[in-house]
């Protein structure tokens, strides 16, 4: 019991690894659309979604060529819930949380394919993400 509540806390130690349950309270997300947001190598990103799932805390899908993940919806382990329950409370005014949810924002306007080809890139050259970014109506 102790060892599987070590595992969830350090999974939930690691800023980045927050950063990922929050951007899954919002829902499933492929890892390319993670990626993008977090401004991270993809191996890096794969790593912290790697120690969420060991955790209990994240699940993945797998349709076709991307892999999709989202928040544990059942209770892997005893501990998980708590902590979720714990993060969804909490940095509601962080400013890299709020950070986040803007870029998630143009990463959503970008068609996946484009988005997993190009990257971050992507969001530069998409004129609707261009609009939500600067303000103006597309």
């Amino acid at each position: 019991m102790l060892e599987t509540f070590e595992i969830t806390a350090k999974a939930v130690a690691d800023p980045t690894r927050i950063r990922i349950l929050k951007l899954l309270e919002g829902g499933e997300l492929c890892v390319c659309q993670i990626t993008t947001v977090l401004g991270l190598a993809a191996a890096t990103v794969s790593k912290h979604l790697a120690a969420l799932k060991t955790a209990g805390l994240a699940q993945s899908r797998r349709d076709g060529k991307w892999v999709y993940y989202r928040l544990a919806e059942r209770d892997f382990n005893a501990h998980a819930r708590p902590f979720l329950d714990l993060l969804a409370a909490a940095l509601g005014d962080d400013p890299t949380i709020a950070a986040d949810r803007v870029v998630l924002v143009q990463v959503n306007a970008v068609p996946l394919q484009v988005l997993c080809d190009e990257g971050r890139a992507a969001l530069t050259t998409m004129p609707q993400a261009e609009a939500i970014c600067c303000g103006r109506p597309s």
